[in-house]
This record gives C-alpha cells, sequence and structure tokens, in this order.
C-alpha cells in the first residue's frame, strides 16, 4: 500500500506480564515475566485516514500469542475490524495493523510469522471512570485502571520512550480481562496494562 495514512487516536493494551511489563523501557528486548507473552490490544481512533478513506471514530482491536520476547519476533496474530467500517476502511485498516502499510506499525510485518485472521465485529472502547473499557461481544471482556502516582490522585506513567506505542504511557493494571478466540481462553485479570495517546502514520 502506497497511500499516506494517519490515525489518531487512544490505545489500551491488556498483557499476561507482572505489573509492569518490561517491553516499554527494555524496547520488547526483556523475556517477558511469565515467559511468554499473551496479549490483546484495542484501539479507538478519533481522527484517521487512508489515501482519501476516512477511518475517524472507528476501533480495531488485535490478538498477540509471543513465544518470548516481543523484539524477537515469530508472533501469532488475529485482527479484528469494526463492524462499522466500509470495505475500504477494512482493508486499510487489515494492511496499517499487520503492518503491509508502512510508517509506524511498519515493523509488525517481519513480526509476524502467522496471521489466523481478520474478524469484522462489533467493538465497543469508551473511558470508564479513572479508566477504559474495551469490549467485544464474546471475545474481549476488559477493563483496566491506571496505577495511582505518588499524590494518589494522578497516574503513574513512562514518558518520552521509544516504545512503539508511543513515547508516553500510562501505568495500569487489568481489573478484568478475558480472551476467548482462535482456541486461547486467557484470564489476565490483574496483570499488567497499559494505556496511551497514538499518533501514527506511513507510509
Amino acid at each position: 500500500m502506497s497511500e499516506p495514512w494517519e490515525i489518531r487516536g487512544e490505545l489500551v493494551l491488556s498483557c499476561n506480564c507482572d505489573v509492569f511489563c518490561p517491553c516499554v523501557v527494555s524496547l520488547g528486548q526483556t523475556q517477558p515475566t511469565r515467559g511468554v507473552c499473551h496479549t490483546w490490544w484495542g484501539l479507538h481512533i478519533e481522527q484517521g485516514h487512508c489515501g482519501n478513506e476516512p477511518l475517524d471514530g472507528l476501533n480495531a482491536a488485535v490478538l498477540m500469542d509471543v513465544p518470548g520476547p516481543l523484539a524477537e519476533g515469530n508472533w501469532t496474530v488475529a485482527l479484528y475490524i469494526d463492524e462499522r467500517a466500509t470495505e475500504r476502511a477494512r482493508d486499510a485498516l487489515t494492511e496499517i495493523l499487520s503492518g503491509r502499510a508502512g510508517g509506524n506499525t511498519g515493523w509488525f510485518s517481519i513480526m509476524i510469522a502467522e496471521l489466523l485472521g481478520v474478524k469484522s465485529v462489533p467493538i465497543h472502547f469508551e473511558s470508564q471512570g479513572r479508566g477504559w473499557r474495551v469490549d467485544i461481544p464474546k471475545i474481549i471482556d476488559g477493563s483496566v485502571e491506571p496505577i495511582a502516582g505518588a499524590d494518589g490522585d494522578g497516574v503513574t506513567s513512562i514518558t518520552n520512550s521509544r516504545y512503539w506505542m508511543s513515547p508516553d504511557v500510562v501505568v495500569c493494571r487489568s481489573e478484568r480481562s478475558r480472551f476467548r478466540d482462535w482456541g486461547r481462553n486467557w484470564d489476565l485479570s490483574g496483570r499488567s496494562a497499559e494505556y496511551a495517546r497514538v499518533d501514527w502514520k506511513g507510509p
């Protein structure tokens, strides 16, 4: 895909690491705290486009099953695209989230060993109290809360990093995190989670 694309919005990630996942500061070089990486993440696009196709308001989600350090690759991935997306928008998001469209997510294309498939589904993404909720009926049931900062009111965050998601990441814990699809039945509740504002573009 050679068309320019851009996505601005929010991302929530839940994984099986103990709080806090070492990938953010190690840039995926460190072994996950439980040896393997079981992850899902949800994306809400506030503003976006691919070529002249608008992506505003759409949601997406990704399953990632990684056998070791994130940077070593061999990922197994599945994509979930908002059922409200047009065919062109669905194709564009598939290219972007698989890395084939280049740009910020371009490195995914050399890390993904198996793409299980792409499903068009209803995806719910919203702020909930101090945290965020992501839901795909019968697949993802997730809510995450930020870890309180030193003042007991703000949040704990990593800033000015080179992490793939965003330079600024809010440290979170999953209050509830269930994933059931593609032969996986994960309960990641109480484990590490992340929230970030994203500003991606390509190619």
